[in-house]
């Protein structure tokens, strides 16, 4: 589970080479590529996953919520529901398709009609390798304005079951006793909001002809 602390920094400084990207969580849109960390607005735990895998369910890798801002395994990479649907640098529309790939696992954020081992509600796990996984790995962003705002709490949508990525605040025990569960919810309520915290910020670059897909 630490072992992704060595990886990640090699790829922060792959990312921020190049003139036009940024690491500052300044104001401005979520864009495609970003590796970031996304905090529950209602619970402040940051989405998280590792390699434990669920007792129950699916037993796919484990999704969780952790309280440590500084967890390595708690990045996310933006990318389209399809290869070249979400050109790097690009900012992510509202009611735009998405997957979210779990940086040090290459697992993409994945639900399906599980139930989740805590609550009841429906299971999410990170499913797929290197990145690839299935049509249950994308989610709409659901936010008010044209793009989603790193300053803005947003909602994420799963397309497939059309629930909602969530936290109410349930606790596992060993082996990751204090994480939260996450879970899907089907209905829109506090539980659900979603804001954009540290990471690596893609900038939109000038030129389109270098757009490429992350």
């Amino acid at each position: 589970m630490r072992g992704g602390r060595r990886l990640l920094p090699l790829l922060l400084l792959t990312l921020l080479r190049g003139p036009c990207r940024g690491r500052e969580p300044a104001p401005g849109a979520v864009t495609c590529g970003s590796v970031l960390k996304l905090l529950n607005t209602r619970h402040s735990v940051r989405l998280h996953s590792h390699e434990v895998k669920y007792g129950s369910g699916s037993g796919q890798q484990s999704v969780t919520g952790v309280e440590a801002s500084d967890d390595a395994n708690s990045y996310w990479r933006i990318r389209g529901k399809s290869d070249g649907s979400c050109q790097r640098g690009t900012p992510v529309k509202c009611g735009q398709a998405i997957r979210l790939t779990h940086v040090n696992t290459g697992k993409n954020l994945h639900t399906h009609h599980f139930p989740s081992p805590l609550s009841n509600n429906q299971e999410v796990s990170a499913f797929g390798d290197d990145g690839e996984g299935d049509d249950l790995d994308i989610w709409i962003v659901q936010c008010s304005g044209t793009h989603w705002e790193r300053e803005d709490a947003v909602r994420f949508k799963h397309v497939g079951t059309e629930v909602f990525l969530s936290i109410t605040g349930e606790q596992y025990g060993h082996p990751i006793r204090g994480q939260r569960e996450v879970h899907g919810m089907p209905t829109a309520n506090h539980h659900n909001y979603w804001k954009a915290m540290e990471g690596v910020f893609i900038k939109p670059s000038m030129d389109p002809a270098k757009h490429d897909e992350l």
